[in-house]
């Protein structure tokens, strides 16, 4: 069931690509989708899920975005944006029909193919959600593979509750949502506290055949880790998703290095056990 992604045969190539539609999501926060101008380029064009592209604005910059899109889509691909620095403002300030450049893909996918036959919990943090949105299209498309799929999904207030407009078709589809926020408003009536705690009291049928896909803030990914372990799942079948400071997208500028691996080459998805030992020391 795997994707395969289109090679880039030039890495520092840019294609084209045209703002088709902007989504507001939350505060600071939107998806765009973009199509290529190229229509060879875009027929040819793919994906895994997890993978990033870099969008450059001239004048700006670039900077590493993961696809939030669907994986099978056929026009525009999605990559949803925070505002935070240079780059992404100016982004924030384009309007539909604007051109950017994209080249891409880029770094590892998640490895859904090793989950067939297993309970599947994704558990994402924040704008996590983003980078696991495409596997959760990819899961529900094929969700006969699985035994059941749950999203554990934390935000910081109900109102940056990203993609809240999908979450009930998910969920219609067979997928098991469940949703806390750091702190609650006066309407709010769902779950209260750290997403791990939602992890810790999900019911487990079988640990050993259940696989586990993390994005979020590190600290976040750090104590899913230590949960599912603690519950007996594998550690072989922990994954998670990194995000650093990527320049090159290929492993050759070392920004985005952490402890021997290369986040952009090697990553953003990683297995728990590969990364284990450098997530506990500060200030790598």
């Amino acid at each position: 069931m795997s994707l395969a992604s289109t090679p880039t045969a030039d890495p520092w190539g840019y294609h084209t690509v045209r703002i088709h539609e902007i989504t507001p999501e939350v505060a600071d926060v939107a998806t765009y989708h973009l199509g290529f101008d190229d229509s060879a380029v875009a027929a040819a064009y793919r994906f895994q899920p997890g993978q990033f592209n870099m969008l450059y604005l001239p004048g700006f910059g670039e900077v590493p975005i993961s696809l939030s899109a669907d994986p099978r889509s056929s026009t525009t691909w999605a990559h949803t944006v925070r505002a935070v620095g240079n780059v992404t403002q100016k982004l924030a300030r384009s309007k539909v029909g604007d051109t950017l450049g994209l080249r891409g893909p880029f770094g590892s996918g998640w490895p859904l193919h090793t989950a067939e036959g297993h309970d599947v919990v994704l558990v994402a943090g924040g704008l996590g959600i983003a980078p696991l949105r495409p596997a959760i299209y990819e899961l529900l498309r094929q969700a006969n593979r699985f035994r059941s799929l749950t999203l554990l999904y934390g935000s910081r207030t109900p109102d940056t509750i990203l993609f809240e407009h999908e979450l009930p078709e998910w969920s219609q589809r067979g997928m098991s949502v469940q949703i806390t926020v750091d702190r609650a408003s006066p309407t709010w009536s769902g779950h209260v506290g750290v997403v791990t705690l939602l992890l810790d009291r999900l019911p487990l049928s079988d640990p050993q055949q259940t696989s586990v896909l993390m994005c979020g803030p590190e600290v976040m990914m750090r104590f899913v880790g230590k949960s599912a372990l603690a519950r007996g799942i594998p550690e072989s079948q922990l994954w998670l998703s990194m995000e650093r400071n990527m320049q090159c997208a290929i492993g050759l500028c070392g920004h985005c290095q952490l402890g021997p691996t290369f986040i952009c080459k090697d990553g953003p998805v990683y297995r728990h056990d590969h990364l284990a030992p450098f997530l506990n020391v500060e200030g790598l």
